[in-house]
């Protein structure tokens, strides 16, 4: 595989080039991938950046980014190639004529078969071939960055699929043969840890765990794709969004929808996180309705503190 990057140091300020700022770690294991010929398996919650990872690279190395979104029920015909029936049949009735000429001089219906098998090859080819993102990286003129996105939405049978085309980056089309790598990509998994994974998937991988960023780290992503927000505003709002994440939510909102957050706020020229921006904005990061009552009571409309009666009360309860 082309070497992308010559230094972890290199991996770093190229992804910052692309908006992406990546941690020691991310650096490390990004480098070792094109080292060791292992795909880096980003795990960790939606919304942390695993597939903006995936972008960064590809337009660091100047790659196009073929994406495969993996759900339930992906089988290797959506993964791979289909072949297209319809345009097969056009071509049949634009070639009717030379056909008739082919199979009517034959004496028999053998013939005529044996002859029809003689043009599958034609009907069967490249052209007819509708290619779905693995095979459009395997065959690919260019070196490519293959994004394989929420592998643990996909069954464990299309996970062990994956595993032999990720070994050979070959596949075997019956019609065709054998269909090689013409450049071995720069493949990049990613899982929201919905399922457990098998051992031989992670075998050939290398792990990387992306969790929520801390305070300086969210703040950092904020100033750098949201410029133009206020930098105390700023910090107001990454403070804010890191009690949320603290404070057992449905769904802790993630670097994402803190950037939506940030964006709504410079739309709406706010000067200071108050209880109305607030009010009008929180459903902007929350998406569930119980998440949004919970932190309304609990960061914008909070109960009154119980206040601990007076002797004057303790004296009427006694009946003094």
């Amino acid at each position: 595989m082309t070497t992308l990057f010559d230094s972890t140091k290199t991996v770093k300020s190229e992804l910052n080039k692309q908006k992406y700022i990546a941690s020691d770690e991310i650096t490390t294991i990004v480098y070792l991938a094109q080292k060791l010929g292992k795909p880096p398996l980003a795990e960790g919650p939606a919304g942390v950046g695993k597939t903006e990872l995936a972008k960064a690279i590809a337009g660091a190395a100047g790659r196009e980014l073929i994406r495969l979104q993996c759900y339930e029920g992906l089988d290797e015909s959506k993964a791979l190639y289909e072949w297209e029936y319809s345009k097969q049949l056009l071509y049949t009735q634009l070639l009717r004529d030379k056909l008739n000429d082919t199979l009517g001089k034959a004496e028999s219906l053998a013939e005529a078969a044996d002859r029809l098998a003689k043009e599958e090859d034609v009907f069967f080819s490249e052209r007819f071939l509708l290619m779905r993102p693995l095979l459009k990286a395997i065959l690919s003129d260019k070196p490519t960055v293959l994004l394989i996105d929420e592998i643990d939405r996909a069954d464990a049978e299309f996970e062990a699929f994956l595993l032999e085309v990720l070994s050979d980056f070959q596949v075997s089309v019956p019609e065709l043969g054998t269909l090689a790598a013409k450049h071995k990509p720069f493949v990049v998994l990613t899982s929201n840890n919905t399922r457990e994974l098998s051992e031989a998937l992670k075998r050939r991988c290398l792990y990387l765990f992306i969790d929520y960023p801390t305070l300086q780290e969210e703040l950092a992503v904020v100033h750098l794709k949201v410029p133009n927000l206020n930098p105390k505003l700023a910090q107001q709002a990454v403070e804010f969004v890191q009690r949320l994440r603290k404070a057992d939510m449905r769904k802790s909102p993630s670097i994402s929808e803190t950037l939506d957050w940030a964006n709504a706020l410079v739309a709406l020229n706010a000067s200071q996180l108050d209880k109305d921006v607030l009010e009008d904005t929180l459903s902007v990061l929350l998406k569930h309705e119980a998440d949004l009552q919970k932190a309304k009571r609990q960061y914008i409309n909070p109960p009154p503190p119980k206040q601990r009666p007076s002797m004057d009360d303790l004296g009427r309860f006694s009946g003094n």
